[in-house]
């Protein structure tokens, strides 16, 4: 959501940002809108403070048995009720166009982001580790197949396509690596654990920009609830509709929860595999801050994440997005890309994203000092520390040698204790 005082004073500025994220600003119609919604709140107003005025002048009137003064005043007060019932609904129509569209409007990017149509100007900020020598490397899906430990058949099966079954080590490496990634950002990055709900409702889902604008990436449930499509959704919803004391900022919270995600707009596009799935577990980091403190727990946010890819000792590189390639609710955005051999190219592995106060203003998220009556709009930021498939299928494929052994990385030896490889010979 947006600020309309600040689109009333800088339009020029939403303009331009709004045309560099790809969408129509429609800041004309915005201003018109809000100057019909002023208009009749003036008017309602005036109205009403009228039928207040000539309501005590009907008592008046009785006192002094001026009966004739008193029926005036009555037929005034009467027509005044009717101006207020029209311009109710005018006030209404008005605002609620107003809220319409401005909630189909995404984020406005930071001054420092550049600018793109699509992800071929995105910034690389950082590299780390080099891509290992492999010869020949085979895709996660065929060493995953051949060994026994995946089966796409049987998730085809059962639940159709873009699931995936892990067997065996396979399924516990899946599961030694969420855990590995929730205690380092507990344990290292002061992250409070929550176990929160898959299902939200349309409020949570609204307030985290999900809706109305991705309702068909998501799973609905016949109850009209909504599957998470990642536990961002609920652990920023913490403080929807609250007032936290800005003593406590930050706060920080972390969960490792299965993610659903419908991947409507995916048509043709990694299909085979783990790298794309309806369902699929993921760490996520989520910070709420005081509005002065957002960019520099945006760069703590990311090196958290990029830890992870150090312990793993995967090659890695830290990209800047640039308008064209942001997500909907985010002013900046940083994304990791983890090296995969068989591919011979970085793809994405976590994205962290600073949203300013857009989440906040939607979900009514606010901060006061103590002492202060004032309160102001928190920011909030949200990213993977990481996505466990994809993390996953980057060890797989990094970490496997010429029989199609997997290793076990070092960091996650005592997740496994006595394994050092899984796979081999498929």
């Amino acid at each position: 959501m947006h600020d309309i005082r600040a689109i009333r004073e800088t339009p020029e500025l939403y303009e331009k940002a709004w045309a560099a994220k790809g969408s129509s600003g429609r800041v004309a119609e915005i201003l018109a809108l809000d100057g019909k919604l002023r208009a009749a709140q003036t008017v309602g107003q005036t109205a009403q403070a009228e039928r207040n005025d000539a309501s005590k002048q009907i008592g008046q009137a009785k006192g002094r048995k001026d009966e004739a003064e008193a029926v005036r005043l009555m037929a005034v007060v009467e027509t005044l009720k009717g101006v207020l019932a029209e311009n109710t609904e005018a006030e209404r129509e008005a605002g609620n166009a107003l809220h319409d569209i401005l909630s189909s409007l995404p984020n406005i990017p930071a001054l420092d982001v550049p600018v793109g149509a699509d992800e071929e100007a995105n910034v690389e900020v950082r590299r780390w580790g080099e891509p290992w020598a492999i010869a020949n490397p085979r895709n996660h899906a065929d060493l995953g197949e051949a060994t026994g430990l995946l089966d796409f058949e049987a998730a085809v099966r059962m639940s159709g396509a873009r699931f995936s079954v892990l067997k065996g080590p396979l399924a516990r490496l899946e599961r030694a690596l969420g855990q590995f990634m929730l205690d380092m950002q507990t344990v290292e990055h002061g992250y409070l654990e929550v176990s929160p709900p898959l299902l939200v409702n349309d409020a949570a889902a609204y307030g985290t920009d999900k809706l109305p604008k991705f309702a068909e990436d998501l799973f609905q449930t016949t109850d009209g609830r909504w599957l998470i499509p990642t536990a961002e959704v609920p652990l920023t919803s913490l403080v929807m509709d609250q007032i936290v004391a800005e003593e406590e900022l930050p706060l920080r919270f972390t969960a490792l929860t299965p993610c659903f995600r419908s991947e409507a707009g995916a048509s043709g596009r990694d299909t085979r595999g783990m790298i794309r799935q309806h369902q699929f577990y993921k760490v996520e980091m989520v910070s709420i801050v005081a509005p002065e403190a957002s960019e520099a727990e945006h760069e703590r946010m990311v090196g958290c994440a990029e830890a992870i890819l150090k312990r793993l000792e995967l090659p890695f590189r830290t990209m800047l997005l640039c308008t064209g390639d942001m997500g909907f609710g985010a002013r900046k955005t940083y994304d990791l890309e983890v090296w995969l051999p068989s591919q011979g190219k970085y793809r994405e592995i976590s994205s962290c994203s600073n949203c300013g106060d857009f989440q906040a203003r939607r979900m009514d998220a606010r901060a006061k000092k103590t002492g202060e009556k004032g309160t102001r709009f928190v920011h909030t930021l949200n990213g993977s520390g990481l996505a466990v498939g994809r993390t996953l299928v980057a060890i797989m494929e990094n970490y496997q040698d010429e029989d199609g052994r997997i290793a076990i990385p070092q960091a996650l030896h005592s997740y496994m204790p006595g394994v050092t490889h899984i796979g081999g010979k498929g």
